[in-house]
C-alpha cells in the first residue's frame, strides 16, 4: 500500500462522518492489513475486479450479479453501490476501476483525491486486452494474477487455430438487433483467430439490411445476444428471412455475457467460432 492510499485510508472515515451527519452516507468497515478498498463503477469493470481482486475489499456496481455478468456467480456476498459522488466518496476507494462509469464530476472529484483509477480501454484485438489485464493487475497489486490470467486466455486462442492452408469460410456476426461487427473491433479479431473471413464488409460496428443478407449470405453465423429472449423481439436479426438463413447454415451462438466487455473471455468465443470451420 502507498503512503498516499494510507493516508486516504486514514482520512476516510472522516468523511464518512460528516457525509453521514449530512444524510448521504453509509457506514464503513477497515479492510484488514494491507488490503485495499477497491470499487469498480460498471460492469466491464467488475469482471476485471472479481478476476484480480481477491484478498481485497471489492465494491461492485449494481450490475454486477445481472444475467449479462460473466463473473455473476462471484459477485455474491460483494457489496453493490451506485456509482454516485456521494457514496463512492463515503465508501473512501484505494483504488477506482472502470470502463464507461462514472461521470465527470465524480471522475474529477476521485483526481481530486489523488485515487488511483483505471480506466479499462476498447479493443480491436487480444494484445490489447492484455494490457488492459496488466494494468488493473499492477493497481491493484496482482501481477502474477494478471499474468496467469493472460496466460489462460492465450492458450484458449490457440485452441481456434486453423490448420495451414485451410479456406477462411465467411461468416457474420449478428446480433438480434441487426447490428454487425466489423474491422477493428474484439469480434473481428476472435473471427479472424478462429481461421474465418469477416463477412461485415465495413470497419466498426454497424446495421445490417435483411435485403442485402438475402442477396449475398454468408457461409457461417456467429449470433450475439440472442439469449436474451425479451431483447430486440422485433429487430432485423429477428426478422423471418434472416431467421431461415441462419437455420439453413452452420451458426453458433454466442451469451451475452460473453460479449459486453473488452476481456479475455471474448477469447472463449474462438473454439467456439472454430467449430463452424468443421461443420459441413
Amino acid at each position: 500500500m502507498t503512503r498516499d492510499q494510507r493516508v486516504r485510508r486514514a482520512a476516510a472515515p472522516v468523511v464518512a462522518t460528516v457525509l453521514l451527519l449530512a444524510g448521504c452516507g453509509s457506514s464503513l468497515s477497515e479492510p484488514e492489513g494491507d488490503a485495499l478498498r477497491v470499487l469498480s463503477l460498471d460492469q466491464c469493470a467488475d469482471q476485471y475486479v472479481l478476476a484480480l481482486g481477491g484478498g481485497h475489499e471489492l465494491a461492485l456496481s449494481p450490475r454486477a450479479d445481472d444475467p449479462d455478468s460473466w463473473l455473476r456467480a462471484k459477485a455474491s456476498g460483494h457489496r453493490m453501490l451506485r456509482p454516485t459522488l456521494e457514496s463512492v466518496v463515503a465508501y473512501g476507494p484505494d483504488v477506482v476501476v472502470r470502463y464507461w462509469g462514472g461521470d465527470a464530476r465524480l471522475l474529477a472529484q476521485l483526481e481530486r483525491q489523488g485515487v488511483t483509477v483505471v480506466t479499462i480501454a476498447d479493443a480491436a484485438d487480444f494484445a490489447s486486452v492484455e494490457q488492459s489485464i496488466a494494468e488493473v493487475a499492477q493497481a491493484l497489486d496482482r501481477g502474477a494474477e494478471g499474468q496467469a490470467l493472460i496466460g489462460r486466455m492465450r492458450t484458449t486462442l490457440k485452441e481456434g487455430v486453423a490448420p495451414e492452408g485451410s479456406r477462411p469460410l465467411s461468416a457474420l456476426y449478428l446480433t438480434a438487433g441487426g447490428f454487425t461487427s466489423g474491422s477493428g473491433t474484439l469480434i473481428d479479431a476472435s473471427l479472424t483467430a478462429a481461421g474465418l473471413e469477416n463477412a461485415a464488409g465495413h470497419t466498426g460496428f454497424g446495421a445490417v439490411r435483411v435485403e442485402r443478407l438475402a442477396m449475398d449470405p454468408p457461409e457461417r453465423f456467429a449470433l450475439g445476444f440472442y439469449d436474451q429472449s425479451r431483447a430486440d423481439r422485433r429487430g432485423p436479426g429477428r426478422h423471418p428471412l434472416v431467421k431461415r438463413l441462419v437455420e439453413d447454415r452452420p451458426n453458433v451462438r454466442l451469451p451475452a455475457a460473453m460479449l459486453t466487455c473488452p476481456a479475455w473471455f471474448m477469447a472463449e468465443a474462438v473454439p467456439a467460432l472454430a467449430d463452424l470451420r468443421d461443420v459441413r
